[in-house]
Parts: structure tokens; C-alpha cells; sequence
């Protein structure tokens, strides 16, 4: 994995962004985000030279963070890319606390990793969302 802020092209990163929003001005406004706040990290994984994965978080102490952002080219998704990442980045960096929001098509997901899930309930009109909490100690 890379820090995508050190990554020369921005279109490809921006293109895998575009799995989470169709929007430009906020896929724009996120990615502007993680190059300016150094609180936040967009990591990258590459599979021959080319961008496939991308993993966002956002650290509230050291050694505990939010993970923000998933996305995963499709002709790559269900090949395990993203919990490898999500897993290295635990161990390299040592993080302690890992919590995620999601809906309830990703708890599964989250679930395989060891997560802790609660449910917000219906936090949005029609939308249940959970919480996911990973805890190393």
C-alpha cells in the first residue's frame, strides 16, 4: 500500500472515488480533504502497477481511527483486497480502535473482519446504518 498523497495520478484515484459518489464536486471536496488535513490518509493498493483498492481513514488519537472511505475497482472485489489492507494497516501502524459506519449491506463485511456491530436504527428516513467498532485489545 501506498499514501496516495504522494501518488502522481490523481484522475485514477478521483475514477476509483467515483465508486462511492457519482458526484465530481464531492469526490473532489473528500479527495482535497485527505491532501490537506493530516489527519487523514488515503492509502492505495496496486495490483501490477495499477490502482485497484483505496482505503480512507481519519485518526482521532494515535492509535485509534475512523475508516471513512472503501472502494475497490469491480473486476477486483470478493478477492480479499480490501481486509488485506485494512488488516496490514492495523498491524503496521498498531492501531488499537477501528470504527466504521456503514448500512446494512457492508455488515457482513465488517462482521468477517471481527468487528463489533450495533445498529444506529434508522438514522436517515428508510436507512438503517451501524456501527462497526474493531478492537485489538
Amino acid at each position: 500500500m501506498i499514501n496516495l498523497k504522494d501518488y502522481k495520478d490523481f484522475s485514477e484515484v478521483k475514477h476509483l472515488m467515483a465508486d462511492m459518489w457519482a458526484d465530481d464536486e464531492r469526490i473532489n471536496n473528500e479527495f482535497k480533504k485527505y491532501l490537506e488535513n493530516d489527519s487523514r490518509v488515503l492509502l492505495g493498493s496496486f495490483n501490477n502497477d495499477e490502482l485497484v483498492g483505496l482505503i480512507g481513514v481519519i485518526y482521532e488519537s494515535i492509535d485509534e481511527l475512523e475508516l471513512k472511505h472503501i472502494a475497490i475497482k469491480s473486476n477486483y472485489r470478493g478477492k480479499g483486497i480490501c481486509s488485506e489492507m485494512i488488516n496490514e494497516y492495523i498491524k503496521t501502524k498498531k492501531i488499537i480502535r477501528m470504527k466504521a459506519e456503514t448500512d446494512k449491506d457492508a455488515v457482513g463485511f465488517y462482521k468477517k473482519l471481527g468487528f463489533s456491530i450495533m445498529s444506529f436504527g434508522e438514522k436517515y428516513p428508510g436507512v438503517e446504518r451501524f456501527e462497526c467498532i474493531f478492537l485489538t485489545i
